[in-house]
């Protein structure tokens, strides 16, 4: 179950990050309010998931998590840059949280 805790912040870390581009600076009030929403989101399933799970790996993966994620949006909604040193950069990340999956008792 804490492996979904850490899932479940790492996916409301994407919303936040990409919520910040919405909000303009926090000018807009609703962009605004949902990011803090899934800011919060995010700290407390991570919390929940760190209850578990040691501090770095879990840390690595939600950050992780929230990298790929950004970067996937990045590409889908703002129309960013997909290159091969991106996509190489997104595999090590991947091969990075998967071995410290793998390797945690």
């Amino acid at each position: 179950m804490h492996w979904m805790y850490l899932l479940v912040a790492g996916l409301f870390e994407i919303s936040w990050a990409v919520g910040l581009k919405f909000t303009h600076g926090f000018s807009q009030v609703i962009p605004s309010v949902i990011t803090v929403i899934c800011m919060i989101a995010s700290f407390y399933f991570l919390a929940l998931a760190l209850k578990n799970l040691p501090l770095g790996t879990a840390y690595a993966i939600w950050t992780g998590i929230g990298t790929i994620g950004t970067v996937i949006f990045g590409i889908i909604l703002f129309k960013e840059p997909i290159t091969a040193m991106r996509l190489l950069c997104i595999a090590l990340i991947i091969s990075g949280i998967t071995g410290l999956k793998i390797l945690t008792h």
